[in-house]
C-alpha cells in the first residue's frame, strides 16, 4: 500500500477512536430533558405547572433534578402526585378545565359536554378530569361523555381516587409531550 494510503496509527499510549462522519464538527443539540435538567428552578417549575396545576407538585418534581431519563422523571412525577394532600389534590383538580372537544364537533356535543360537566362539578366540586392520551379524535366525545356518566355514580371518596389517578395520567402524558423529545405535544385532556 502506498505511504499516502496508510491508515492513521495511534501514537504509543494513545487510543484511536472512530467518530462517525455525521457527528464530526456538529454540536450536539441538548434533548428537551437535558434542557429541563439544566434550567433554572423557576423555569423548570414554569415547564411543570401546565402538566399538573399545583405549585407544590411542580416544585417537588423540579427539586429532584437532574433526571437521568424520561422514565425517572415520570416516576418522580407519579410519586409527587400520589403524595398530594387532599387539599392540594382538590386545588389541582379545581384548576383543570373541562376536556376539549376535537375541532369540528357539532354544537349539540358542546351542549352535552357542558351539561354533563356541570352535573359532575355540582356533585364532586371540581371539573371532570380524564386522560385521553392516544385516543383517536373521533372517539373523544363518546369517551368523555361515557366517562362522566359512569363516574357520576361513584361516591365522593371513590371518585376522588379515580380523579387523582386520571390527574396523574394527565401529568404523565403532558410531561411526555413536553419533555419526551418526540416533537409532539400531549393532548391537554
Amino acid at each position: 500500500m502506498p505511504a499516502h494510503r496508510l491508515p492513521d496509527l495511534p501514537l504509543p499510549g494513545r487510543v484511536a477512536l472512530s467518530v462517525p462522519e455525521q457527528t464530526r464538527g456538529t454540536p450536539a443539540t441538548p434533548s428537551p430533558l437535558a434542557r429541563f435538567n439544566d434550567a433554572s428552578a423557576e423555569d423548570a417549575v414554569h415547564t411543570l405547572l401546565p402538566c399538573l396545576r399545583h405549585p407544590h407538585w411542580a416544585h417537588r418534581v423540579a427539586a429532584h433534578r437532574p433526571y437521568p431519563d424520561l422514565p425517572a422523571l415520570l416516576a418522580a412525577a407519579d410519586e409527587a402526585t400520589y403524595d398530594l394532600t387532599p387539599e392540594a389534590l382538590a386545588a389541582a383538580l379545581a384548576a383543570e378545565p373541562l376536556p376539549t372537544l376535537p375541532e369540528g364537533a357539532y354544537s349539540a356535543a358542546h351542549t352535552a359536554l357542558s351539561a354533563a360537566g356541570a352535573a359532575y362539578e355540582s356533585r364532586f366540586g371540581h371539573a371532570f378530569v380524564i386522560c385521553l392520551d392516544g385516543l383517536p379524535g373521533h372517539e373523544v366525545l363518546d369517551h368523555v361523555l361515557a366517562g362522566i356518566r359512569s363516574r357520576l355514580a361513584n361516591d365522593p371518596e371513590e371518585e376522588r381516587l379515580v380523579a387523582a389517578d386520571e390527574l396523574r395520567r394527565l401529568a404523565r402524558a403532558r410531561l411526555t409531550g413536553a419533555l419526551g423529545g418526540t416533537g409532539r405535544r400531549a393532548p391537554g385532556r
